[in-house]
């Protein structure tokens, strides 16, 4: 088991190390100059000399890449002088254009992100699955129809179209809901809950839609397994059967798919979170690149993708709990 995690770790280290590598070198080597990406759409010819004096940008790329892993653990500083900017650790970069530490900027913002993903991640899970094993159950009955046919439709829906159609029936026509916005759970649990309920929703439809189907797919193949067969001819109940043997090992893919889509989702909600108005971190991506704010681009890109790297190690953890085939050795 010690050798394993030492091992995923590893990996693990080696794959943050190649994301950050080839993100700065898209972002500082590729770009035409970086400084002037830097600097955003209204610059000026002295501010653009400013930045990249600041940035180190005539430095050879190690150097200016050394520096940058250096920031993220210890902290740096840009300039010197009247001019020194401290960045404190772990620094993802500067926002000329706000005059913020991106890092800072991302924690002001995560909060909403996480809650957008954690309420429709369980959304998801329950109606998902649910559909899913009902529908596996009821194979070939109006059940399954009607329960896939949702499901079809349902992933068809774009997001935005979804969201704006909730919008007018909930908040404009029937008053029910207020707007949503990034209410805090200290200003009321019931408020809270109504304003995130319809971004929760939005999100969450594709993905159950996505869940129920393979679900079902998943627990039809095992339940044509031997050792179904075998629990039956057991005498087991039909409900210990389909809990203990069948629902478990079904549930492995779903496992990947899940981590890989909360991990992702923690990185920022783009599409959700703007039509939303929420000020979370998939706004701010959204907002930077309108205004070309480079480092908040580079630096969500990061946190999504550390998050999704950590997340398949997450996964692989749990799979020993789920499917008694597969062993850490």
């Amino acid at each position: 088991m010690a050798r394993y995690l030492a091992g995923r770790i590893a990996g693990l280290a080696l794959i943050l190390f190649m994301v950050c590598l080839f993100t700065y070198l898209i972002f500082f080597q590729l770009s035409p100059d970086p400084a002037v990406m830097i600097c955003g759409k209204t610059c000026t010819p002295e501010r653009i000399v400013q930045i990249r004096t600041i940035l180190g940008l005539d430095e050879p790329f190690l150097s200016q890449f050394r520096d940058f892993l250096v920031g993220l653990f210890a902290g740096r500083d840009y300039g010197s002088g009247a001019n020194l900017i401290h960045c404190p650790a772990p620094c993802l970069g500067y926002s000329f254009q706000t005059s913020q530490s991106v890092w800072e900027m991302i924690v002001d913002r995560l909060p909403v992100s996480a809650t957008v993903a954690v309420g429709a991640a369980v959304l998801w899970l329950l109606a998902g699955i649910g559909a899913g094993l009902l529908s596996a159950v009821k194979e070939g009955t109006w059940w399954d129809r009607t329960l896939m046919g949702l499901a079809l439709g349902g992933a068809s829906i774009p997001n935005y179209v979804l969201a704006l159609s909730l919008q007018y029936v909930l908040v404009v026509h029937l008053q029910i809901l207020p707007f949503p916005s990034a209410v805090a759970f200290s200003d009321g649990p019931v408020l809270w809950f109504q304003s995130y309920l319809m971004p929760w929703v939005v999100l969450a439809t594709g993905y159950a839609c996505l869940y129920a189907r393979l679900t079902r797919a998943n627990v039809i193949d095992t339940l044509a397994e031997n050792f179904m067969r075998t629990a039956r001819a057991k005498g087991l109940s039909p409900v210990l059967t389909m809990r203990r043997h069948a629902l478990r090992p079904a549930l492995t893919p779903i496992t990947t798919i899940f981590g890989m889509d909360f991990a992702a989702l923690l990185g920022g909600a783009l599409i959700t979170e703007t039509v939303f108005g929420l000020n979370g971190v998939g706004k701010m991506a959204a907002d930077s690149i309108a205004k070309n704010d480079q480092p908040v681009i580079m630096a969500v890109t990061l946190l999504a993708a550390t998050f999704v790297v950590v997340g398949n190690v997450v996964v692989d953890l749990v799979y020993t709990g789920l499917d008694p085939r597969v062993r850490i050795r």
